[in-house]
């Protein structure tokens, strides 16, 4: 054996230093970490850090002057108990409207969808094109819209009440009525994602599915349900987790469409955020909440990702 086979063993045999192992990596992937890390500073200044103090004056006595006094659970506790319950209260209101929205919502984008996918390509471009504007409309546009719409003097709705007789409503002032009418707002605001998505997922379906599917006797109704809805199911996962997400954090239509609130009755939860933290400069309570909100929305997610998960191969 040769000199140099041996030296090769030889190196070969002994562990390498962790310098040259750092040296090396820096060497082949130094670059990629370079071109990431003005978004990675921004995410950690803007977002994680952020996220951590929040967490950590979750568990202090933070207000608008600050002691630094740790209080444990304290804020949690005071967060459902002060203000007569306003943050129950909120609980309530962001589960009923984020119930009845998901659920339209799918149930809208899922018809929406199968409707166009029959369609030639150029009808089909253009109702994805239509269904999609009111996504890269502000929400700010889209409440104060609904609210000229829910006028209970000039509004469209009233005047609509009007032509058969019956008597206006007060939508926005009425504490029974105005859940609901956010509700109803958001529900008539047609699901672009979800139609764009599902028009994606079913158009991705083999036809061959279809045809044995026909060669064995299944009608339409039955075609959709046995095949279209089972093969969309990962996309329809995405879809309920996401407008799950965005329903325990609407805000911006409810403040904006109802200012007064009503009371209680329209009140949500990042609602009653915004209202300790920048109004009352309540910030353990209103950091206490957030957190409270983050563990819902984490729960709820999880028990859908259980019920919705497949392993889908076509």
């Amino acid at each position: 054996m040769s000199n140099l086979t041996l030296e090769h063993v030889e190196t070969v045999g002994r562990p390498r230093k962790p310098e040259n192992l750092l040296l090396r990596f820096c060497k082949k992937h130094g670059w990629s970490y370079a071109f990431i890390l003005p978004s990675l500073l921004v995410f950690m200044a803007f977002t994680l850090i952020p996220v951590v103090w929040a967490l950590i004056i979750s568990f202090q006595h933070y207000d608008f002057a600050w002691d630094g006094t740790w209080v444990g659970f304290s804020n949690y506790v005071h967060a459902f108990t002060t203000d007569d319950g306003a943050f129950v209260n909120a609980l309530k209101n962001t589960l009923y409207y984020t119930a009845i929205t998901v659920v339209a919502n799918i149930f809208i984008a899922l018809i929406l969808a199968g409707l166009i996918q029959n369609c030639n390509i150029f009808w089909r471009t253009f109702f994805l094109a239509a269904y999609y504007l009111p996504a890269v409309t502000s929400v700010v546009i889209i409440a104060i819209t609904w609210r000229w719409i829910y006028n209970s003097e000039f509004g469209l709705l009233n005047y609509l009440l009007s032509l058969v007789h019956l008597p206006p409503v007060r939508w926005l002032s009425d504490p029974h009525v105005v859940l609901n009418s956010i509700t109803l707002s958001t529900i008539l605001t047609v699901p672009a994602t979800g139609v764009v998505l599902f028009n994606a997922a079913m158009g991705s379906i083999p036809d061959e599915l279809y045809e044995a599917a026909k060669i064995d006797g299944a009608g339409a109704i039955r075609r959709w349900w046995s095949i279209t809805l089972p093969l969309i199911k990962p996309t329809t996962l995405y879809l309920v987790v996401l407008y799950t997400i965005a329903s325990f954090q609407v805000f911006e239509k409810v403040f904006i469409m109802v200012p007064s609130g009503v009371g209680d009755s329209a009140q949500v939860i990042v609602q009653q955020i915004y209202e300790n933290g920048f109004q009352q400069f309540r910030y353990g309570i209103a950091s206490a909440q957030a957190f409270i909100l983050f563990l819902m929305i984490v729960s709820i997610a999880l028990v859908q990702f259980r019920f919705f998960r497949s392993d889908v191969e076509y």
